[in-house]
């Protein structure tokens, strides 16, 4: 978490705020409110969140809450200590970039540990069980409406610069969560099932699971093909299953496999 609240303090001070770019959440209002009264970003970000997180220990759980105290708090002292460092890089784009992928590892590796680094994430959380959208959706409806009113302030095209830098931090903090080595559950549908099978396990190393299964339709019993293994390999898996029959189904979907069943294989 310390680490990811230095790489979040890097992202803003020499990436992103000296060229008026602002991050989502209470970070983007903390970093509009320093601009307009001069007051240092940590002061804001640390009393922005702090009413949230007491929220949040007594809605979602105390470690929860510590742990973001602790990010918020890091984070507050990080963006302090750099703010006299001056931009990387006066290069719009390349500070939108580098900016939102610095700061995606950052809150990533937060989330990732247990904790947050805003307010409104806590807030969707609790929100999310009493209203029909979902975390995503509403953390997606604050960000909007903070970054849309940065235009008012920084410029509109500032505001769409932002957009890119969240969509960028939004992606990577994905990958940084999940990982790289995130799990993917294959169902593949064929008459060829059998040489499919074999292909898979010789190829990628990966253990087949067959599932009986009966036409609908026809009427007709068939086997169908479960595998887990990583993203990466899933461009080679349907590389392998059209070489045999490009008509297959195949239906993929993100999973957590745990066990030996789904440890790779070493490959001969």
């Amino acid at each position: 978490m310390i680490i990811g609240s230095i790489l979040v303090s890097i992202g803003l001070e020499t990436f992103l705020i000296p060229n008026n770019i602002i991050d989502g959440g209470m970070t983007g209002i903390s970093i509009m409110s320093s601009h307009l009264t001069k007051i240092p970003l940590g002061v804001f970000t640390f009393i922005f969140n702090l009413p949230f997180v007491i929220i949040g220990y007594k809605q979602i759980g105390k470690t929860f809450a510590l742990s973001t105290v602790f990010s918020v708090i890091c984070l507050s002292i990080g963006v302090t200590l750099l703010h006299p460092v001056p931009g990387v890089t006066h290069d719009i784009l390349l500070a939108t970039i580098f900016g939102g992928i610095i700061m995606g590892v950052g809150v990533g590796l937060i989330i990732r540990n247990g904790g947050s680094l805003d307010g409104t994430e806590i807030i969707a959380i609790i929100l999310e069980k009493r209203t029909i959208f979902s975390i995503g959706e509403i953390v997606m409806f604050f960000n909007l409406f903070i970054l849309g009113s940065s235009g008012f302030l920084f410029g509109w095209d500032r505001a769409m610069y932002s957009l890119i830098a969240y969509f960028i931090a939004f992606k990577t903090i994905d990958i940084t969560v999940e990982g790289l080595d995130e799990s993917k559950a294959v169902i593949i549908v064929s008459e060829k099932h059998k040489d499919i099978s074999e292909a898979i396990m010789d190829r990628l190393g990966r253990g087949i699971t067959l599932l009986e299964a009966k036409g609908a339709y026809s009427g007709s019993k068939t086997n169908v093909i479960y595998v887990v293994l990583s993203r990466l390999e899933v461009a080679k898996l349907k590389k392998i299953v059209h070489g045999f029959d490009k008509d297959a189904l195949i239906t993929i979907s993100s999973v957590e496999g745990t066990g030996k069943k789904y440890t790779k294989k070493a490959i001969h």
